[in-house]
């Protein structure tokens, strides 16, 4: 009999947490954090992320943005305690932050994704960072670079982050999960410009947010490869769309040179 207690008591330990039928979410009736996670069809993963995220901080909400899920993603996180909020028809890519930013009560919001377990550990530097007084705390995280090709996606971070004078951010971006922002940078701004997030970023630089990359997760080792062949990503020619509004906007606010100077041109003198 007490062997079989032992036996009992180790399985028991063996099962994750998140795994155990009793496992809930609790959400802070007063959060300071809140953690956004956008999710399409995502029954296997999201026990896991949602057990890490509620982890974060001891005052946290859990927003689940169900985005047109058709597994039953949106029942499961409602049975583990997450607040849910469902989209019968997929709204597109990246407006689930919007929806739940909107949503969100705390005054540091922590997006994540639904398809990627990440330990707490690994997301308490970005809420720890803008609690410290960073606006925009960045996933320090450039892409795939090894390759012989430049990546078309890491170009165009590479890219905006020298024309908007922060060639230190490297491929840094809120293209890529997890980061945080602050409520001031939420407002700074503005809930729209989250559904295109370089577009969200060069606001955000322009504004005079304090951007930094606080902590390198490789998301690029965990996230699924949904494409394999680049040519038939459609994220990557949207990516690429959304670094150019981006670029747009800052030409619209600084010039058409996006306030770099012409170097002394008279270009008035030629006919």
């Amino acid at each position: 009999m007490l062997r079989k207690r032992k036996l009992a008591r180790r399985s028991a330990r063996q099962i994750p947490y998140y795994k155990q039928p009793n496992w809930r979410v609790t959400n802070h009736p007063n959060p300071a954090v809140s953690i956004i996670v956008p999710a399409m069809n995502e029954r296997n993963t999201i026990k896991g992320v949602l057990y890490e995220a509620h982890r974060v901080h001891p005052r946290s909400e859990v927003i689940v943005v169900a985005n047109g899920s058709t597994d039953g993603t949106e029942s499961l996180a409602r049975r583990c305690g997450a607040r849910v909020i469902a989209v019968a028809e997929p709204l597109g890519h990246d407006v689930g932050r919007r929806v739940g930013a909107e949503a969100a009560r705390g005054q540091i919001l922590l997006f994540i994704d639904a398809d990627m377990v990440i330990p707490a550990r690994e997301l308490r530097p970005f809420v720890k960072a803008v609690h410290g007084g960073v606006d925009v705390a960045l996933n320090d995280y450039s892409g795939p670079m090894a390759g012989r090709e430049v990546h078309p996606v890491v170009l165009a971070k590479f890219s905006l982050n020298a024309m908007l004078g922060r060639s230190d951010l490297k491929g840094a971006s809120l293209t890529a999960v997890p980061h945080a922002m602050s409520r001031k940078a939420i407002e700074a701004v503005g809930y729209s410009a989250l559904e295109v997030p370089p577009l969200a970023l060069a606001i955000a630089v322009l504004r005079g947010c304090k951007v930094k990359a606080v902590h390198a997760i490789q998301v690029g080792r965990i996230n699924p490869i949904k494409y394999k062949n680049r040519r038939a990503d459609p994220l990557t020619s949207l990516i690429a769309r959304d670094h150019l509004e981006a670029v747009h906007r800052l030409i619209l606010e600084q010039g058409p040179r996006g306030g770099y100077g012409d170097l002394g041109r008279r270009r008035d003198k030629v006919r």
